[in-house]
């Protein structure tokens, strides 16, 4: 079985705190692949200041061009209506039987996963990773775990994940003020930005990500 990390995400815009935590957890854990999965229509999400699917499945794939082993999917954007997580590990596993997957998150989804739609499906197809940051209350989420496991039969992870304070929020908040997002976003990505006019009129009050 080859051995893929999911990291799904507005990716609104993509940026280097999303690349490196994915090659980090492929490393960590030995992972083939990770695959980068946009969300469409996002069920908990306002769609107001989301750039369209397919923009966002474009810089997406452009952040990861050029490294053989992470991968842009389109299998939620393809979507109509609410995406959900369980349908796209439902999906993928019956697309790809030879494969197991990790599903990466931050550890802070340990307390709202039970809110998704069929938690239940979720824990079903995959190991849920778990990535801490400094500071982070490992106790807590050790006894989190703990629960979700019995509850659940669930296999999760939990690694910890050096800080790297990245927030799409403010990298549009940059944009839209003309200040530089080099380093923060990868090249190819910003060009593609300011060749769409991506984040030029954004205001304050937009939902966070």
């Amino acid at each position: 079985m080859r051995k893929i990390g999911i990291m799904g995400g507005t990716f609104n815009p993509i940026h280097m705190g999303h690349l490196a935590l994915g090659e980090y957890v492929m490393d960590e854990l030995a992972l083939d692949e990770g695959w980068y999965v946009p969300t469409g229509c996002s069920y908990m999400k306002s769609n107001i200041e989301i750039v369209q699917p397919m923009e966002r499945y474009e810089m997406t794939r452009l952040a990861v061009l050029g490294n053989d082993r992470m991968r842009c999917m389109d299998v939620e954007i393809r979507r109509e209506g609410y995406t959900y997580t369980y349908e796209t590990l439902e999906q993928l596993t019956e697309s790809y039987p030879d494969c197991s997957f990790y599903f990466i998150y931050g550890a802070d989804c340990l307390f709202e996963m039970e809110n998704w739609r069929c938690p239940e499906r979720i824990f079903a197809r995959c190991t849920i990773v778990a990535c801490t940051r400094n500071g982070a209350s490992i106790e807590k989420m050790q006894e989190k775990i703990a629960e979700l496991e019995k509850r659940y039969q669930s296999r999760i992870r939990l690694l910890p994940f050096y800080n790297l304070e990245i927030s799409s929020t403010e990298l549009r908040e940059r944009i839209a003020s003309g200040k530089s997002v080099r380093y923060l976003i990868p090249d190819q990505v910003i060009s593609y930005i300011e060749e769409k006019g991506f984040y030029q009129n954004e205001v304050e009050g937009f939902e966070k990500d």
